[in-house]
């Protein structure tokens, strides 16, 4: 399956323009949050990605909150509101948790971490898929200015579910990197957007 991933477009309408484009190649889209500035035409955004008639899995960023961007995700069939909950596709087993992007620890995320795991271990031999706002700690996707900036608690969780894609953004100055972590694909794939084969 041929997922387009893209993040932090913070409503450029050209940059939104090329993903609506790109999405043409894709099977599905993922969007790892910051869509918008502070929420400014989030709705007109959100009305031209579902305008792809492409299935689209989406979480808020920093930029965006979560009950608003659920309120206006709601009116789309084919847009799939991801913060905070897991959603099976075929062999695909998609896992989404936004917002935020600026803590080391993330205590809500930690008590979710032993549901996620039995999720993923009830679906054993599908593909996962996980996607976060932020970066995972210590890696090459939080690392801005020789310091890493990144979640504590997103690396843990990359680590004891080792997902087969990890989708983050949040960091401006890591758009386009990737990383393995262990035996995961890991990526900001920044607001130009990647196709991605799983």
């Amino acid at each position: 399956m041929k997922f387009l991933v893209f993040v932090d477009t913070h409503g450029d309408s050209e940059a939104l323009k090329r993903i609506v484009k790109k999405a043409e190649e894709a099977d599905a889209i993922i969007c790892a949050g910051d869509i918008t500035i502070f929420e400014q035409d989030m709705n007109k955004i959100i009305n031209e990605l579902a305008g792809t008639k492409k299935l689209i899995f989406i979480i808020p960023g920093n930029h965006e909150s979560a009950a608003r961007m659920e309120n206006m995700c709601k009116h789309h069939k084919n847009i799939v509101f991801l913060h905070k909950k897991i959603k099976i596709l075929g062999k695909h087993i998609l896992i989404g948790y936004g917002s935020g992007g600026f803590s080391l620890i993330d205590n809500n995320l930690k008590k979710s971490i032993g549901k996620i795991k039995d999720t993923v271990k009830k679906h054993s031999g599908k593909k996962i898929i996980l996607i976060s706002h932020g970066p995972p700690f210590r890696t090459n996707l939080d690392l801005i200015a020789d310091e890493h900036c990144g979640s504590k608690t997103i690396k843990e969780l990359i680590l004891q579910i080792q997902p087969d894609l990890f989708v983050c953004g949040h960091f401006h100055e890591n758009f386009g990197v990737e990383e393995n972590i262990g035996n995961t694909k890991s990526i900001n794939p920044g607001p130009k957007g990647k196709i991605i084969k799983l």
